[in-house]
């Protein structure tokens, strides 16, 4: 009786080679698959989103920029609608001091610099500063209840695109969330915090804001 035929069997090394071919072929494919995603997303800004958890925007970028007296940036005509269906607009506010914070809900960061964001609103509350919040890529449900538990009483716009984070793309664009510009009474940006602000470190940037001559 004949024997069937056998397979010629593999050498080691051979196996060895394939398997690291074909690691390599999947990490090229992850590798442009993330490069898409990020020409797509239009920054950092646009990648951050609630499975993000805010972390990889914030980790290694964050600090404070402090904007010159000579010609400091003007901040985009911003407007939209708010979480509570209000329509808000930065033009409105001209003649104070803005404090502008782009948060979500989702972001463990942003939880941590609330009690500090409500604080300081609260204590420059009669001093011709308005606070006002984006919020990116969240659900009204979810921010509503971030603002309840926080005690946010000031208005945050409703920005689940990410759409008013990119109006200041030719400007001073937010690089992460959380990210806080400080907005003179004439419309121009006197500072960038981005990632999580301290009570003590955005007190001072409205303080020097505040006694900037309009």
């Amino acid at each position: 009786m004949s024997r069937p035929p056998r397979c010629p069997r593999r050498h080691p090394r051979h196996a060895v080679i394939g398997i690291r071919l074909t690691r390599a072929r999947r990490g090229a494919a992850a590798a442009a698959a993330i490069l898409a995603l990020t020409a797509c997303g239009g920054g950092a800004i646009a990648q951050s989103t609630p499975a993000s958890n805010g972390q990889s925007f914030v980790s290694g970028t964050g600090g404070t920029t402090v904007f010159g007296s000579r010609n400091p940036p003007h901040a985009p005509p911003v407007s939209g609608t708010t979480l509570t269906g209000a329509k808000l607009s930065l033009a409105r506010l001209h003649g104070h001091v803005v404090v502008m914070n782009f948060w979500g809900s989702w972001c463990t960061p942003c939880r941590a610099e609330a009690p500090a964001l409500a604080a300081l609103a609260r204590s420059f509350g009669h001093a011709g500063v308005a606070f006002m919040g984006v919020d990116i890529r969240d659900t009204t449900t979810s921010a509503e209840a971030f603002q309840r538990d926080f005690k946010i009483t000031y208005p945050s716009l409703n920005d689940p695109g990410g759409l008013i984070a990119l109006d200041f793309r030719s400007t001073v664009p937010p690089a992460g969330i959380p990210t806080t510009l400080v907005i003179s009474r004439t419309g121009r940006i006197t500072a960038r915090v981005i990632g999580e602000v301290s009570y003590t470190g955005l007190r001072d940037l409205i303080s020097t804001t505040l006694a900037q001559p309009s």
